[in-house]
């Protein structure tokens, strides 16, 4: 038996960041998948403002139902988020979806993964988050990687110009709507802003679906239905969810960059699922983005270690 006195070890307690991060990039990175399966069967504005629309109401409804108070949401966070839900939501996924009926999931993953570069570039800008060597560095592998899959695909001859031009206007989209939250910082709820996001998305889509859309288009099968339920509780409830909360601990430029990771994932997906065609010139551009995420995330958890 040891005489030696006992010493109390220090018990570290779990970091979910990893886990968070992980099943965002999985949610996100499929959600191209699912997002081509329904637009195959359904026109984009119609599945999009059914989905925003439920979405809206399913969380609203369940903060109603657990008598959760909306005192921590004033007048100015609500109509913040509504903004966001325009940016974020609706012009985002819109103008995305629409490009998708003419680009493959894969190449709209690839495009839409460029968002931390300008991000980044105008995060400097805006918010005054440094640009250090390191994240400059893996910005530009992460392009690199994404620019040389994007250059691959294209040459293939598969994807429309006009449904890249769609896919383009989304990924500014999505890039104006991470710098205003960042810019206006909402505060309250963020389950509750990501309800009034969704609601605000589907009012505004609703008028556009109905002059430029057709309910007689939609074919009506059990793959468009389990593709609706992934997009509105996988996609719009707890991705949104996830990415807002990387959003506040990481910074726009560190949790941007974990879109880097939605070309290989996406391209895995759809591969494993619709059959997307996929060469080993394509892989090859897994290893700059992978270096990439590295460079550019580990400044923010050094940060967050010596916190």
């Amino acid at each position: 038996m040891s005489l030696a006195p006992s010493v109390a070890v220090p018990r570290t307690g779990f970091n979910p960041l990893p886990l968070y991060i992980a099943l965002f990039c999985l949610l996100w990175s499929f959600a191209f998948v699912a997002g081509k399966i329904g637009v195959t069967d359904c026109p984009p504005l119609i599945l999009l403002t059914a989905r925003f629309s439920l979405a809206g109401i399913v969380i609203l409804g369940i903060t109603a139902l657990r008598g959760e108070a909306w005192s921590s949401l004033t007048w100015r966070d609500a109509a913040v988020f509504a903004v966001l839900g325009v940016a974020n939501n609706a012009l985002y996924l819109g103008l995305g979806y629409t490009g998708l009926k003419t680009v493959s999931a894969g190449l709209g993953g690839l495009i839409v993964s460029a968002n931390p570069v300008f991000t980044a570039a105008l995060a400097a800008l805006f918010l005054g988050e440094a640009l250090n060597w390191r994240k400059v560095t893996g910005l530009v592998l992460g392009i690199t990687g994404v620019g040389f899959i994007v250059w691959h695909r294209m040459s293939v001859g598969t994807d429309s110009l006009h449904g890249i031009l769609f896919t383009l206007a989304s990924l500014a989209s999505i890039v104006v709507g991470t710098i205003l939250f960042k810019v206006l910082a909402p505060k309250g709820s963020l389950w509750v802003g990501n309800g009034v996001q969704n609601l605000a998305a589907g009012i505004v889509l609703l008028p556009i679906a109905f002059t430029f859309a057709d309910v007689g288009d939609i074919v009506p099968s059990a793959r468009l239905l389990g593709a609706f339920a992934f997009l509105v509780f996988g996609g719009s409830i707890l991705a949104y969810l996830l990415w807002f909360h990387l959003l506040k601990v990481c910074g726009a430029t560190a949790a941007s960059a974990y879109h880097f990771l939605m070309p290989p994932l996406g391209m895995l997906f759809a591969f494993l699922v619709l059959g997307e065609h996929v060469e080993f010139r394509d892989l090859l551009g897994i290893v700059p983005v992978a270096l990439g995420i590295y460079l550019v995330t580990r400044p923010a958890a050094a940060v967050a270690r010596s916190s």
